[in-house]
């Protein structure tokens, strides 16, 4: 069972401690600055957090000793030549038989790190973020140095290499709205899965473009959103252009992923070669932003029900959790201990978190909830925290 919850919020980071009494709040960490995301390498129990200064930039800050002290790493940046075409809205003028002759291109700045993500064991060293604009950085020194995958970033829906020249063929990576704080609308890095079978299958998730898994370690990149669907399209059955919210895949069964996509809740068990949706609207299983997989049973998976598309808030006033444990063919909503009146909670993509029988999610009111029986019942940790950005056990 996990001893930790950390949290990344508006203000900073946030760390419960489990004791015999219960779990126990730590006074703030990075107080006043906006940490989008904060985890705990199982590997070693380093601690990570991203970061986010208005004025000097997006950091990694990690914690050698359980979050006592911390310490700045090198900041990830471009390379010098990185660019990246623009991501801007339609215009009436925009003639899509030459989409690279109108390109805009900028110098690309690392904006956001999203996500961080821990290799294998064997792997002592191997860390991977994931960024705003949408680049997969890899390290082999424990974030000592960072290092662009180039091939996702010279892929072939991004325009190709932009490093040698302009663009030769057509950027089907759009923005996500998490970037618009930025005065940008650009996409990003938000999901990052290491298959822990094999340290070179990797799975990256964008918003928004979709799903993109590499065989190789990086060196190539193919697109795995067959099955799902875009709506707000004139073809929901592209190839490009998806918009998952956060996708992740069960640990002990790794061939089942799982996705909340704008479009609905999506599942596959064959290593995402094709998706099935799985919503269940008439249940109010269909928008939102985080879910949570299994780590011995892939069928199984919660997520945490929202209205959208513009209300982005609660259902009907309640919050709830809704849990299937048959592959999505069947979904439980469970509200036991959860606010049923007057609520107004929205959870983000990264906070939802299970370990073992343990869930806990976190709001943007700032509201920290726990399970300690796989979602049947709830218990209140805190309340008038700041805005929570990510949820994770440690």
């Amino acid at each position: 069972m996990a001893k930790m919850i950390l949290l990344g919020t508006r203000k900073g980071t946030v760390i419960f401690d489990q004791t015999d009494a219960g779990w126990h709040p730590r006074p703030i960490l990075h107080a006043g600055i906006p940490v989008c995301y904060a985890a705990r390498d199982p590997r070693d129990g380093t601690l990570w957090a991203s970061l986010d200064h208005g004025h000097w930039g997006c950091k990694l800050s990690r914690s050698r000793d359980r979050g006592m002290s911390w310490e700045d790493v090198t900041s990830i940046k471009f390379p010098e030549g990185a660019r990246h075409i623009v991501s801007y809205m339609p215009t009436p003028d925009f003639d899509p038989e030459a989409p690279t002759a109108q390109a805009e291109y900028a110098d690309a700045i690392v904006l956001k790190i999203w996500q961080i993500a821990f290799g294998p064991a064997d792997q002592p060293g191997r860390l991977y973020a994931g960024t705003i604009p949408g680049g997969l950085f890899i390290s082999n020194d424990g974030g000592d140095n960072w290092e662009l995958n180039r091939p996702l970033w010279n892929h072939e829906s991004r325009g190709g290499d932009l490093f040698v020249g302009d663009a030769t063929s057509e950027n089907v990576w759009n923005g996500t709205p998490a970037s618009i704080d930025y005065g940008v609308f650009e996409p990003g890095i938000h999901s990052i899965m290491i298959d822990p079978r094999d340290q070179h299958h990797l799975y990256v998730a964008v918003s928004t473009a979709g799903v993109l898994e590499t065989r190789d370690g990086g060196e190539s990149w193919q697109s795995r959103n067959k099955g799902m669907r875009m709506e707000y399209m004139p073809d929901p059955e592209a190839e490009w252009g998806h918009d998952p919210h956060f996708v992740t895949q069960s640990s002990g069964q790794p061939d089942h992923l799982w996705q909340q996509n704008h479009c609905g809740v999506f599942y596959s068990d064959n290593g995402a070669q094709s998706w099935q949706k799985v919503s269940q609207p008439d249940v109010g299983v269909h928008f939102g932003f985080p879910i949570a997989a299994d780590a011995k049973d892939g069928k199984t998976a919660w997520v945490i029900p929202a209205q959208a598309d513009a209300e982005r808030m609660a259902i009907d006033g309640g919050l709830c959790v809704a849990r299937t444990c048959d592959g999505g063919q069947s979904w439980q909503i469970l509200r036991k201990g959860l606010p049923q009146q007057n609520t107004y909670d929205i959870v983000l993509r990264h906070g939802l978190d299970v370990s073992d029988d343990c869930l806990c999610f976190g709001s943007t009111t700032g509201n920290l909830y726990l399970s300690e029986d796989r979602g049947e019942s709830w218990q209140c940790l805190a309340n008038n925290l700041p805005p929570i950005y990510s949820v994770r056990f440690g």
